[in-house]
């Protein structure tokens, strides 16, 4: 433990996103943060590298303008004048034979618009048809959380949650809507159902009305990469950041009469060659599964481990391809395009990366970059190919939908195992259990995508929240008068 003269020390154990943001938020407390990352790099699911000779983001790479955590960090990592927006958010599902334009007005797929719907050419005629039942069946009774399709079906029919919620939730999630969490990955629409009626009414609430002037974009990303993201907020937080850092074990400290103390003691490296490491407090800015197996180790964790096992994940790749512009003959419309898994292609999304980024043009090659996005959950057996069959798979998928001629010029292939939480049933009373068991730990704080979004700002905000939750502990347990004896 630190000395009485020393600052108070806070272990981040995780050097993703939510990590680095979390010592990025405890800076200028006089504190003693250090960040202790198990990979050879910093970043997580934010990387660049070249394609073709162009830095294109391995990970992910768009962010949520709306919601301000993610600017306002890259404002403060003195970013600012690199966020960029997109040239078009236009999107499209491949379906039924075509490239059908994605409704505007509809939430994660449930339409609000079904004119719109009609327009768009996503549903057969008798899959239309039971989509406006919804205008006219009487309210559908839940009790508690259920799955997405279970409530979006009922309402809408099976062709409607197959065609395009589907596409949608596992763009964001890779996940299945027959088990993920109607509460929690449409937590506001699943407010709104409880006063309409019809879903599609209740969809029509939380979007502006029709002929509403365009708001500002719903995406942006920086200049270089959100991969350059990662470096810029280390650096800015003044932390001691190690990589290649892996923690194995997390104990309380005892005090000489037995009891747990209010420190902590991490166990770093190899069985082999163990490193000590003494904290006064840790953020735990980890996946679920080591989440669980170092909370595991901890007297008093209550359900935290358990519950952080229920947590699975779902593994992808995303593929980068280059082309030369020529072989497009006519350039796609639109930033993209999302594949229902009815329809059995290998592919689950496609982003026409140059078209939905012009700045990746300066300089221009004559190169067209576009990003394939495969597996979703329970595809194990298809990630497990080489790199070079997914590569071509990934191309021949984009050759049935665009028309592109030839082979690219350019291939790039990232692996993220394990990388997409599954907000599967009942996450949002886990997560409940999760916290409240934590919360019973003192100086402990969990932060990152298995708890509250998946996204960039969602997990800034937890990170927030983390550090919040350390500095009022290492506040309130230095205002406490020192005990006798």
């Amino acid at each position: 433990m630190n000395s009485p003269s020393a600052p108070p020390a806070v272990a981040v154990v995780g050097g993703g996103i939510s990590g680095l943001a979390a010592a990025f938020f405890l800076r200028d407390r006089g504190l003693a943060v250090t960040v202790l990352e198990g990979s050879p790099r910093l970043g997580g699911k934010l990387a660049v590298s070249q394609v073709a000779g162009i830095d294109v983001d391995e990970g992910a790479e768009a962010l949520l303008a709306r919601r301000p955590e993610g600017t306002e960090l890259i404002e403060a990592a003195g970013l600012a004048g690199r966020l960029v927006s997109p040239g078009t958010t236009a999107a499209a599902i491949w379906t039924r034979a075509g490239l059908r334009p994605l409704p505007k007005r509809q939430l994660m797929g449930v339409p609000a618009d079904l004119g719109e719907l009609e327009s768009s050419g996503i549903l057969s005629p008798a899959g239309l048809a039971r989509a406006r039942e919804d205008l006219r069946l009487p309210p559908t009774a839940r009790a508690g959380d259920v799955a997405v399709a279970s409530y979006v079906g009922a309402r809408f029919g099976r062709e409607l949650v197959d065609r395009l919620v589907d596409p949608l939730l596992g763009g964001v999630y890779a996940g299945r809507s027959d088990e993920l969490s109607f509460e929690a990955t449409l937590a506001g629409l699943a407010q709104a159902s409880r006063q309409h009626r019809s879903l599609a009414d209740a969809a029509a609430s939380l979007l502006p009305g029709p002929g509403s002037r365009p708001g500002p974009p719903v995406f942006t990303t920086l200049s270089g990469g959100l991969g350059t993201l990662p470096a810029s907020v280390a650096a800015r937080s003044g932390a001691t950041v190690r990589t290649g850092a892996m923690t194995r074990e997390l104990a309380r400290t005892v005090r000489r009469d037995g009891e747990a103390g209010g420190a902590w003691r991490l166990t770093l490296g190899p069985a082999a060659a163990p490193e000590g490491l003494d904290a006064d407090a840790v953020i735990l800015a980890v996946p679920a599964a080591p989440a669980s197996r170092l909370l595991a180790g901890v007297a008093g964790a209550g359900t935290a481990p358990a519950a952080l096992g229920e947590i699975s994940y779902a593994s992808t790749v995303i593929v980068t391809l280059a082309y030369r512009r020529h072989a497009f003959g006519r350039l796609p419309e639109g930033s993209g395009y999302l594949v229902p898994a009815v329809d059995g292609h290998v592919v689950k999304a496609v982003t026409f990366s140059t078209i939905k980024w012009p700045h990746l043009r300066s300089g221009d090659l004559g190169l067209e970059i576009v990003r394939c996005s495969v597996g979703r959950v329970g595809e194990d057996a298809l990630l497990q190919r080489d790199d070079g069959e997914l590569a071509g798979l990934a191309a021949a998928d984009l050759a049935a939908a665009t028309g592109v001629r030839g082979v690219p010029v350019g291939i790039r292939v990232s692996r993220w195992g394990g990388g997409l939480p599954q907000y599967t049933v009942g996450h949002r009373e886990r997560v409940g259990r999760i916290r409240a068991a934590v919360a019973s730990l003192p100086g402990l704080a969990v932060c990152g995508a298995a708890y509250d979004g998946i996204g960039i700002p969602a997990c800034i905000a937890s990170a927030r929240l983390a550090a919040d939750q350390v500095l009022a502990y290492l506040e309130s347990r230095d205002a406490r008068p020192a005990r006798a004896g």
